[in-house]
């Protein structure tokens, strides 16, 4: 039943409703009837000095009992809301005007009596003889005089008669009108409580729904949440922005997962197959030699060496490129960024292919920059790339051709650019240049290469924060450049 936030809002609005009623019935009755007794006693202090006074009650020092009863059955008949009762010093009750019948105790408590006679404040309640616990306003006088007192006479202000009275009263029209007006305003206020909370609750109860929704689709589709921000979004809105957020987070996340599922099971695919041609090459040339051992002349005997020895240099590469690529794809591999000379770095890195290039018939060109410009890469890591790129790009040029090195400077970034004088890369083939053992880009099919230096190049640039592409160039040739961050 309270299993909505709602329904456990509108339970507490109800019982707080409830709770502030019944208080405030009380705190109203207790002050009233708490106003009424003072005001009854401040009017009414002597009244009791009134009717010794007025009845002649005392006559020659001492108390007229005659006078007294005629007191009696006159105020019974004059003001009924009034009991008259006669007290010695020790608060016995000696003889009274109330109906014998209802007179329960036989002693008045004398402190509240003395309270009184020393104005101590309003009310001052003393005991009611017609209860055994029952407290009552009163007025009282020494008899039969303050300075020779043989007892009192305690006057009870709110006798039988007037509780009757004030029990018609709280049954009147007037009262219970009041009653319906109070019990209004709360119902008034529970209802217009109610709606508001409502209206609150409202958007938290479509956000859940949205959130059930994306439950029950095992997080596979989420259905972007009602509420948009305001200017000065509250709790709720900033909620559901939140976990639109966190839904399409999750939702990137498993398409990522599928995405490298995918790839884990074509990469699989193909490492099987690729791996299957240098060992079934070296099994069957290392078989053959056992077979024809003795058989076969050195100069055979050194081709079959030669042939096993590039296969198995090629395995170890492709098992060497396969770990590379496991490192980078699981962020095991983190680069250490950190201030690095890019125009040293080309420079270097000419030195280092120089040979190779001079031997292909190739020329190694590096443009000088402007200036020096620094970017913020990990030297090692970034090396790898320009190895791979200027290799790549060393390979695939003819004799005579030439592999250009430049470097240029932005306001953010620093883009480095290997270009070549080969025969460019066919159009079908650059989206797919940078997919692990993608090799459509190389000449004549030349399968000595496993297709993952463009795939670990495109990993590490973007782990640095950079980006990889590749085109071709008007007069011919390819172009491969990446961006790194300017320190």
């Amino acid at each position: 039943m309270l299993n909505t936030l709602y329904a456990r809002l509108a339970a507490v609005l109800v019982v707080i409703f409830l709770a502030i009623g019944i208080s405030y019935a009380f705190v109203t009755s207790t002050m009233v009837e708490h106003y009424l007794q003072e005001l009854s006693q401040h009017f009414n202090r002597d009244l009791a000095k009134r009717i010794v006074a007025d009845r002649n009650l005392v006559e020659e020092g001492r108390m007229n009992e005659q006078a007294l009863k005629s007191t009696f059955s006159a105020y019974m008949d004059i003001n009924p809301s009034i009991e008259i009762y006669l007290l010695d010093l020790e608060g016995n009750i000696l003889s009274f005007s109330a109906d014998p019948g209802k007179v329960k105790r036989k002693h008045v408590d004398l402190g509240p009596i003395q309270a009184f006679l020393r104005e101590e404040g309003y009310p001052i309640l003393g005991d009611d003889p017609r209860s055994h616990d029952r407290m009552k306003a009163f007025s009282v006088t020494p008899v039969p005089s303050a300075d020779d007192p043989a007892g009192y006479l305690y006057v009870v202000l709110q006798g039988e008669q007037y509780e009757s009275a004030e029990q018609l009263i709280l049954e009147s029209y007037a009262l219970k009108l009041s009653v319906w007006a109070i019990a209004g305003s709360l119902g008034f206020g529970l209802i217009a409580g109610l709606l508001l909370f409502y209206h609150l609750t409202r958007r938290l109860q479509r956000l859940s729904r949205v959130m059930e929704r994306f439950q029950e689709s095992r997080f596979t589709h989420h259905e972007a949440h009602v509420l948009k921000p305001s200017g000065r979004p509250d709790e709720i809105e900033r909620l559901g922005v939140t976990f639109d957020q966190m839904a399409e987070h999750i939702l990137a996340q498993l398409k990522e997962l599928k995405d490298q599922d995918q790839l884990r099971r074509e990469l699989v695919a193909q490492v099987s197959h690729d791996l299957r041609t240098p060992l079934a090459v070296l099994h069957g040339y290392l078989e053959t030699m056992r077979m024809k051992e003795g058989e076969q002349d050195e100069v055979t005997r050194q081709e079959h060496l030669e042939i096993t020895l590039r296969q198995s240099t090629h395995l170890k590469r492709m098992v060497e490129e396969l770990f590379e690529l496991a490192h980078l794809e699981a962020r095991d591999t983190q680069p250490r960024l950190e201030p690095c000379a890019m125009g040293e770095l080309l420079s270097d890195m000419q030195q280092k292919f120089r040979l190779r290039a001079e031997q292909a018939g190739i020329t190694l060109q590096l443009d000088p920059p402007g200036s020096i410009p620094m970017a913020m890469a990990d030297i090692a890591l970034t090396e790898r790339v320009l190895d791979n790129l200027i290799g790549n790009a060393i390979e695939h040029t003819h004799d005579g051709g030439m592999v250009r090195l430049a470097l240029e400077a932005g306001d953010r970034w620093v883009t480095v650019t290997v270009t070549d004088s080969g025969g460019g890369i066919p159009a079908d083939d650059i989206p797919h240049l940078f997919e692990p053992f993608y090799r459509g880009g190389q000449k004549g099919g030349d399968k000595r290469h496993a297709g993952l230096g463009l795939a670990i190049a495109k990993r590490i640039v973007d782990l640095q924060g950079g980006e990889i592409w590749a085109g071709n160039i008007d007069n011919g040739g390819a172009c491969f450049g990446f961006t790194l961050t300017r320190a």
